[in-house]
């Protein structure tokens, strides 16, 4: 039985869903589809599944998405899979209508961040409707929080009964046996924090994520210059990429960024455990998420967090014991909390005790993937094939 996991860029299939499909193709014959490149066929090598490149963008484009959906039609009509799960936005989109043209009998789609929730006036009024169609054309709809769920209810995208959150949310839970701190070498510490130019006396801050508005990165890096007047000894490194043509940082933010020597950028990095191992606190102000995996990870390597009050984040994180959760667009509440811990680090290193254990008792990987093999064998069976 053919099941097609589909998502419109191929990181999304190589890094959010790693190791998901090497799994499921136990069970049945898993095919990756993605757009076309390099990154697309590094997913059939690491998965060992085979893979199909169908162009889609991520911007609104009435002509491309067409003949995206036409070649997805296409591809269905011709292998005929018995599930087609689809993640992201534009992939659920063409991909449930696709589906449903070339009748797909299970059609799933994963909700992992809304970009409407951050949108006003006519767009915001146009990205509802394309997603109230992409649910009314899927059979099954799993938001990856509660937080999520709630919010598409309260939206009225779709009814309660397409709904479903597998096991404690999150799309792909988190490999605690690969992300953990014995698994980092003193001497790579040692070696990172000298390459960084760290000194042993620092307060090492980290963020990992796309350098973007949505991100927060603007309210963080504001926050931080306030912050190195009152401690000077506080560092920031910044793991991740801008994207400047979809969603870029102010000018103001980005002189800072180049300027502050303080404020260390890495780009974005295939393994982010090093860096995570050399920092104190995970920092992530993210104005929306659908269930983030860089506050899981963080945890799982030993790390507190301080994290805004959106769907996901306020599930993993429970403050006082793992972080604590702030506002989002709230300066004055993340300098408060970064001040307040770094004058007091016996609080962080109880919370830091506590962080791993809290991953690891809700969100370890194998726990989300067999909650989804029971979920795809019981849709299955409701069809008569199992």
């Amino acid at each position: 039985m053919k099941i097609f996991r589909i998502t419109t860029v191929p990181i999304s299939l190589k890094i959010l869903l790693k190791g998901q499909l090497r799994y499921f193709n136990e069970y049945f014959e898993v095919v990756g589809v993605s757009s076309p490149s390099d990154e697309l066929y590094e997913v059939a090598n690491n998965e060992g599944v085979r893979v199909v490149g169908v162009k889609m963008r991520r911007q609104i484009s009435m002509l491309n998405d067409f003949i995206a959906l036409m070649r997805l039609y296409k591809l269905f009509r011709d292998e005929r899979p018995i599930i087609i799960h689809t993640h992201t936005p534009k992939a659920g989109m063409l991909g449930m209508v696709a589906g449903l043209m070339a009748k797909v009998p299970i059609r799933i789609h994963t909700v992992a961040g809304l970009p409407l929730m951050e949108e006003v006036g006519a767009k915001r009024l146009l990205l509802n409707v394309l997603e109230w169609f992409t649910y009314a054309c899927s059979t099954r709809v799993y938001p990856n929080s509660n937080g999520l769920k709630r919010f598409i209810l309260e939206n009225g995208f779709c009814s309660d009964a397409k709904l479903k959150v597998i096991a404690n949310g999150s799309s792909n839970g988190i490999d605690t046996t690969y992300f953990a701190p014995n698994m980092i070498l003193d001497e790579t510490k040692r070696e990172l924090r000298t390459m960084l130019q760290l000194n042993s006396h620092d307060f090492i801050f980290i963020f990992i994520g796309r350098l973007v508005k949505d991100k927060g990165v603007n309210e963080l890096i504001s926050v931080f210059v306030k912050l190195q007047k009152k401690h000077p000894n506080a560092k920031l490194i910044l793991v991740g990429e801008e994207e400047a043509e979809l969603d870029p940082l102010s000018q103001k933010t980005v002189q800072i960024i180049k300027s502050n020597k303080a404020i260390i950028t890495t780009g974005f990095q295939q393994d982010i455990r090093p860096y995570l191992a050399i920092s104190d606190v995970l920092v992530f102000p993210s104005y929306r998420e659908g269930f983030p995996n860089v506050p899981m990870q963080a945890g799982a390597m030993g790390l507190p967090a301080i994290v805004t009050n959106i769907n996901g984040c306020n599930e993993i994180i429970i403050s006082g014991e793992n972080g604590e959760i702030i506002p989002p667009h709230d300066e004055h509440a993340l300098l408060e909390v970064m001040s307040k811990w770094m004058s007091n680090p016996d609080k962080v290193k109880h919370m830091a005790s506590r962080s791993r254990e809290l991953i690891v008792s809700r969100f370890e990987q194998k726990v989300v993937w067999e909650e989804l093999l029971k979920e795809y064998k019981m849709l299955l069976n409701e069809i008569g094939i199992l």
